[in-house]
């Protein structure tokens, strides 16, 4: 029984896996002429829009096909002539007789005499085993014909037995899985793994990134051996990673119909193919069936130097917060693309101080060839009176969203060259380590540039005598995150003084989870507990945070938290939030304080009572299912209640990566004499200082000082006008996605997305011994645009969707700090302005002769304005704080 079951199941495997009983490709009968029906059509909308309202077009033909000669050894390798005829354009929707770009309009007029002449003009393909052995056509046709050709010769290709493979068609050469049933025979492309000549660029960072999903299926229907019907149906999904609702779809099908059979031309004799078409036409050449790339040439466009009079005023610097600005100079890139160094040149050295800046970030993110060596020629990083420009240049090299060898080779040579301003040199190398990091991520590590950038940081930092050239190595390796650069890091961490010791903390803090092994959580663990030296607290508390967020032990959770208790008076309560958000936010190290906070020994009222105004909190700024934005607020104060540390982050999460979008970092000492106040232990001589430190979309940036030493501080007090210090200002590129799609109709689709920032950074502190109140501020303003085109282009006429969202947002920290009474009054603020937010999509189809069809929407709203909340406790001091300052302002005459 169970041998009959076996055998049954072997006959049904055998007939499922072919048609009728044939294990080859189909075959065409001699003598006759296969009259065929042909379309192909595009479509182009929004994911989850109807096709009904997509943008695109149809080509509609006949195919003649029939059989030129047949290999008299081997029935299965055959020549087939196709040919194209009765050749229309149409829309792909129905459109009013306004709205209709194609009425009234032969198809000579649309294709052009040239272009429809060699359409017309028959290929040969060579079948062998019912795949293309070999395609012939006519030399020097234009790519775009040839590849429509490609792509119905691709429909002939096919197989009558299922099984996987790998096979060559218009595509490239992808892996195909055939299913063969009856008379039916499916095909499944994975386009992903097509192997094909591909241009164009993608972001860096997966998060920034877009994100295509590809599917592809053609349905054959056979009667007697040869094909009687084709349908092809593939679907391209694009979309933005952090942002998924703007996205975009392609949607090609094909559709190829037998209509009759009749008496053809007769079969050519012959032992071989080459003959055989040298005889049928001695014009035929050999052709690859993979599509030929098309290089479509800019017709009626600006030149850069008209371009850039458009969009100037827009550029300037009170113009830099609206959405406006981005959208220049995202435009404004696609331009420099193609434009040469002279006429960029032409452009930088003919325009003022003031607008400079915005286009060094615009030329320097273009990231080509000609840009680069544009700016190399018109910077001279020998002239201090240009530092600024030169700092904005190096940031945008920063921020690249595809650097190169050649631009890390360009900034190698620059470091090692001579460099007017100290600044600007520092800058130099920690751009370098940012460069560094993303061509790493990228697998470019082994390059020669990058192997010689990396010996620069690693030995300089070994032969450094000086504080500041070691401070300024270890944060170029805190933006390349070198793994052999972990044991200088810790070396530095522990040995190190003061900021020194902070800046290779902090570095490690930067580094992934993977690369904290024991071996660091030992150091860090050592410097938290002071068991060799004394450390400053804001080198403890980042040693603290590098143990909490890798995975702590259970022992090495408790040695924490017993410690609380034992710490000066702020930090007892900085640890306590610490430990507090991790828990109220979920964080990986949350179970295992819950397990240890069992033992009483540890969680009792007298460790967890403790006073003081530092904090720790942590919210989301964005939840969404595809990506979300937390914010953490952290707040260190020295003993005598003056700001010793603040710490705002801003980070982007997806399911698959995180993206460090904007730290700013707030750090004051040594300012307990203008209060006549103690310092905290370890902390008694330090000088006095303050400064602001940034990360912005995972780049280090040099750190800025608002004052240091006790004369510059009171220069700066009696010298001040209120005005915030610049951090960071300027245009960022963040999305740069260009890929060429090429669909198995044989068109081509472009796709692009961008996105950009116009951001302003700054930040102050104040002091008032008058009133004895300290207030630090931070503004983050910035107008972020998001933009895709999408656009199938034949040359005789274009389908196209234009997509995008702008929003001009104002972020803002500030944190008061009044110590006329003990204990001081601190409150935190965190305010989102209300901003706006516009989304529009333009879908259109147009032709060379100017005649357009467009369909605009868009959508304008406010987002509204609100106070992030911190925990209870900062709004309860907030209360006490503006109710004292309504108090003093009622008493004041």
């Amino acid at each position: 029984m169970i041998l009959l079951t076996v055998l049954f199941l072997c006959i049904i495997s055998t007939y499922s896996a072919s048609v009728k009983g044939h294990t080859t490709g189909p075959r065409l009968n001699n003598d006759k002429l296969y009259k065929f029906t042909y379309s192909t059509e595009v479509f182009i909308d929004r994911v989850k829009a109807s096709l009904q309202d997509s943008a695109g077009y149809r080509i509609l033909s006949g195919v003649d096909v029939n059989l030129v000669w047949r290999n008299p050894n081997n029935d299965d390798d055959q020549l087939i002539k196709i040919t194209i005829r009765d050749i229309k354009v149409e829309n792909v929707n129905e459109r009013p007789a306004a709205k209709d770009i194609f009425k009234r309009k032969n198809t000579e007029n649309i294709i052009g005499k040239d272009y429809l002449a060699a359409l017309q003009r028959p290929i040969v393909l060579q079948l062998l085993r019912g795949k293309v052995k070999n395609v012939y056509s006519y030399r020097n046709e234009p790519s775009v014909i040839q590849n429509l050709k490609r792509g119905l010769a691709s429909l002939f290709q096919m197989q009558l037995h299922s099984g996987a493979v790998r096979e060559v068609d218009v595509s490239g050469k992808c892996n195909v899985t055939y299913q063969a049933r009856q008379d039916q025979v499916t095909k499944i492309k994975a386009v992903d793994t097509c192997e094909i000549e591909k241009t164009g660029f993608t972001s860096y960072h997966q998060i920034l990134d877009v994100s295509a999903k590809t599917t592809s299926a053609t349905i054959y229907v056979i009667e007697d051996s040869f094909i009687k019907s084709v349908w092809a149906e593939e679907n391209h999904v694009l979309s933005l990673n952090f942002r998924q609702t703007t996205n975009a779809k392609i949607v090609s099908k094909q559709k190829l119909e037998l209509k009759s059979i009749e008496a053809g031309p007769r079969e050519i004799a012959g032992k071989q193919a080459a003959s055989v078409i040298k005889t049928l036409d001695s014009s035929y050449v050999a052709v690859p069936l993979v599509a030929e790339p098309i290089k479509a040439e800019c017709k009626n466009c600006p030149s850069l130097s008209e371009h850039w009079q458009s969009i100037r005023k827009k550029m300037e610097p009170e113009n830099l917060s609206k959405a406006e600005a981005t959208r220049s100079f995202l435009s404004f890139i696609q331009n420099i693309r193609i434009a040469t160094k002279e006429e960029m040149l032409q452009i930088l050295r003919s325009e003022s101080d003031a607008i400079l800046p915005q286009l060094v970030d615009a030329v320097t993110s273009a990231q080509t060839p000609a840009s680069l060596e544009a700016m190399l020629e018109f910077l001279d990083f020998k002239n201090e009176s240009s530092s600024f420009l030169q700092e904005r240049f190096l940031y945008a090299c920063g921020f690249a969203s595809h650097p190169n060898e050649m631009l890390l080779k360009a900034l190698t040579n620059k470091f090692q060259g001579q460099i007017g301003k100290s600044e600007i040199r520092e800058t130099v190398v920690i751009i370098i380590g940012a460069v560094i990091r993303k061509l790493c991520n990228r697998g470019g590590c082994k390059l020669p540039a990058v192997v010689e950038a990396k010996k620069l940081i690693l030995g300089g930092l070994g032969k450094a005598e000086k504080d500041d050239d070691v401070k300024m190595y270890l944060l170029a390796l805190k933006n390349a995150l070198l793994p052999e650069a972990i044991p200088l890091l810790l070396k530095h961490a522990e040995s190190g003084e003061g900021p020194i010791s902070n800046a290779a903390a902090t570095a490690l803090q930067r580094y992934d989870i993977s690369f904290i092994t024991s071996k660091v959580k030992k150091v860090m663990n050592r410097i938290y507990h002071q068991n060799h030296k004394i450390y400053e607290k804001t080198v403890r508390t980042t040693a603290a945070a590098i143990i909490l967020s890798s995975y702590p032990s259970y022992m090495e959770v408790k040695n924490l938290l017993l410690s609380i208790g034992e710490l000066p008076q702020e930090m007892n309560k900085y640890m306590l939030s610490v430990v507090q958000d991790i828990l109220h936010f979920e964080l990986p190290a949350s179970k295992m304080i819950r397990q240890v906070l069992k033992d009483m020994s540890v969680h009792n009222y007298d460790r967890f009572s403790k006073m003081g105004s530092s904090s720790a909190y942590s919210g989301y700024v964005t939840r969404d299912p595809n990506a979300s934005a937390t914010y953490s607020l952290d707040i260190l104060y020295s003993g005598s209640g003056i700001l010793r540390k603040s710490n705002m982050n801003i980070l982007i999460f997806n399911k698959k990566s995180r993206l460090h979008a904007n730290q700013v970092v707030l750090e004051a000492q040594g300012l307990e004499t203008i209060i006549a106040a103690s310092a905290d232990e370890g902390e008694e001589n330090l000088e006095s200082f303050a400064g602001m430190s940034a990360i912005l979309f995972d780049v280090q940036l040099r750190p800025v000082t608002f004052f240091q030493g006790y004369a510059d501080l009171m220069s700066k007090m009696f010298s001040a006008t209120g005005e915030p210090i610049n951090v960071v200002k300027g245009l960022v590129l963040l999305t740069d996605y260009s890929q060429v799609i090429q669909l198995q109709s044989g068109l081509k689709a472009n796709t692009e997305f961008q996105s950009g920032l116009a951001i302003d950074i700054s930040g102050g502190m104040e002091f008032s011994l008058w009133y004895r109140e300290s207030k630090t501020s931070v503004k983050n303003r910035g107008a972020m645009l998001v933009a895709g085109n999408i656009l199938v282009d034949s040359l005789f006429v274009q389908a196209g969707m234009e997509t995008s969202i702008e929003v001009e947002a104002t972020l803002d920290f500030i944190s008061t700090v009044q110590f006329s009474q003990y204990p001081f009054l601190v409150c935190m603020q965190i305010d989102k302005i209300e901003s706006p937010f516009r989304q529009f999509v333009s879908k259109y189809e147009s032709l060379p002769s100017g005649k357009r069809y467009t369909s605009r929407k868009g959508k304008v709203q406010f987002l509204a304005g609100s106070e992030l909340p911190l925990h209870r406790e900062n709004s309860n001091m907030c209360r006490k704080v503006f109710s004292t300052e309504s108090d003093s302002s009622s008493n004041w005459f």
